[in-house]
């Protein structure tokens, strides 16, 4: 038996949410003293008004490693976990600490690996998926950590933002930049580094250029299409995430795409409008 522990920056499909296979370990986010779980009882929209009448902005916690240990029990020998980048977050750091303590506690009755995504979003949800894959192909757990480890080392991440305001507040962007990309319309198009950190791909004037520029980017930068997963997280946005879906189906043919609306994390940081892809 097996487990994958994912979490709740990577969105699950509603078809994935009732896998036993699978479970999400909540983040916390603060705003303006208000407390919010990422879990199901997340509401999108009464965040997103928050998150647009706050001075500070939001701020995010990662899971605590008592809080791991508890997803990591139960009847499955094998555990993997997939977290947030780890150059974005204590999530990776948290739930290797639990997997640790779990040992200690527990002794070593069970396999337990952690990856860092090096991604965030949709990107640790096609990591799960490709974990599944391996198993129900009936890999050993070293063998499932070996090709999981490739697949990341292979992925890509991509997003546009409407607005860049929730990055300025958290500070991961300067005053300058957010005014002039507000008053320009210019949209940048961003990525994840090998490391897990965030880089500039490119931009453009208008949401629509920006997204079809991100596009691109993911054609140019994605080989053997067919046999590859895409998925496309949006932050209340499913006219964009169609557009991009679109666009996509246009220019390459692949095994499947995804398509799911942000979870609250995700949505702190890609705000109102905001478009995730990974593949």
């Amino acid at each position: 038996m097996y487990k994958i522990v994912i979490d709740s920056c990577g969105e699950l499909p509603e078809n994935v949410k009732q896998d036993p296979h699978f479970c999400n370990v909540p983040l916390e986010i603060e705003i303006d003293g208000y407390h919010i779980t990422d879990d199901e009882t997340f509401d999108q929209k009464d965040f997103l008004r928050r998150v647009e009448e706050s001075p500070k902005g939001p701020k995010s916690a990662c899971p605590s490693p008592e809080t791991y240990m508890e997803a990591y029990d139960g009847e499955a020998e094998n555990v993997y976990v997939v977290t947030l980048s780890a150059k974005l977050s204590g999530s990776y750091n948290s739930a290797v600490l639990g997997a640790n303590l779990y040992e200690e506690e527990h002794g070593a009755k069970k396999n337990i690996h952690v990856f860092n995504s090096c991604s965030a979003s949709i990107g640790e949800t096609i990591i799960g998926l490709k974990i599944q894959e391996l198993e129900e192909k009936g890999l050993s757990f070293e063998e499932v950590v070996e090709k999981t480890d490739e697949y990341i080392a292979s992925m890509n991440t991509f997003f546009v933002l409407e607005t860049l305001e929730t990055l300025r507040k958290t500070g991961r962007l300067s005053n300058l930049k957010a005014f002039v990309a507000s008053t320009l319309n210019i949209k940048p198009v961003m990525g994840a580094t090998e490391e897990g950190t965030i880089k500039q791909l490119g931009q453009a004037r208008g949401m629509k250029r920006a997204l079809t520029k991100m596009v691109e980017e993911v054609i140019q930068a994605t080989k053997n299409t067919e046999e590859k997963i895409l998925a496309i997280s949006h932050c209340n946005a499913p006219d964009k995430a169609a557009f991009v879906r679109e666009l996509i189906e246009k220019a390459a043919k692949f095994k499947n795409i995804i398509v799911v609306n942000t979870a609250g994390i995700s949505s702190m940081y890609a705000n109102d409008g905001g478009v995730i892809l990974a593949v």
